[in-house]
């Protein structure tokens, strides 16, 4: 009865974590491509090639739904998925729905047309790839009408979290705000549209300032996951127990996961 996670690298693990803990006794398979990240410097066929490999070995570990725990392959690989590769049989969701329906304050699953909300000036702070898929941009518009979005691509965040440097991470997200704040002054709402990035959530806040709401994914995801299982329990995979995979060196990986999520974590090799 395993869920998949999948994420190009270890940013998802802010979404096992909250899902793990809303869901605690469901096990979770999460695969880690650390070889190949990060995802947001590729064009969207490598990104849906990588992708699909991924989502494939995690049905063979028998998970029936995954999740893409990684805001570059929701953007550029997950429609084109649901289109044509997906079995009939499993399900592939994304990160994008959750959070833009929080903030449009919409229940889950409520397809009425877009209206007007509270919010009308949105920071959007995501991968080069994402930025260019304009991907969240368009599930607003099935939602909300009249909002403003302004999208900074935040070139090297990824990396420097990856690599353990936060001081770098530190410096780069004032950079990314810095230049956001150029284009958009007065921000209403901002989104980190990344699952690494609410490692570095209280330092977005603190650039952006107090008055400004930050929605991270985590806790959204974990609670849209419950919802979904609540209506679907048939999604529920064959896998019995939690495990972690990763293409890249298995024991660096467990390391960096081990720091971030402050417990010990343990992957294999993909």
């Amino acid at each position: 009865m395993a869920i998949g996670i999948f994420d190009s690298g270890l940013g998802g693990l802010t979404v096992l974590d909250a899902c793990a803990k809303r869901l605690p006794d469901v096990p979770f398979k999460y695969f880690a491509d650390s070889a190949n990240a990060p995802y947001g410097v590729r064009d969207a066929d490598d990104i849906y090639d990588l992708t699909t490999k991924a989502v494939g070995r995690l049905f063979e570990e028998g998970c029936d739904l995954v999740i893409l725990a990684c805001n570059t392959a929701s953007a550029a690989a997950l429609r084109r998925m649901q289109e044509g590769w997906v079995p009939r049989d499993k399900r592939v969701l994304g990160v994008f729905v959750p959070l833009i329906e929080a903030l449009t304050e919409r229940q889950w699953g409520d397809n009425s047309p877009p209206r007007e909300v509270d919010v009308k000036h949105v920071a959007l702070f995501a991968t080069p790839a994402t930025v260019a898929s304009r991907a969240f941009q368009r599930e607003l518009a099935f939602r909300a009408i009249g909002v403003d979005v302004e999208a900074q691509a935040c070139g090297g965040v990824v990396d420097a979290i990856e690599d353990g440097d936060l001081i770098l991470a530190e410096a780069l997200v004032k950079s990314h705000v810095d230049a956001l704040k150029r284009k958009m002054p007065d921000p209403g709402a901002a989104i980190l549209g990344c699952t690494h990035y609410p490692l570095m959530e209280a330092e977005f806040q603190a650039a952006l300032g107090a008055d400004v709401k930050v929605y991270s994914q985590a806790n959204l995801v974990a609670e849209s996951l419950a919802d979904y299982l609540e209506r679907h329990p048939e999604m529920l995979g064959q896998g019995q127990a939690t495990g972690y995979l990763t293409t890249g060196d298995a024991q660096r990986v467990s390391d960096r996961a081990t720091q971030f999520l402050r417990r010990k974590i343990e992957f294999a090799p993909a």
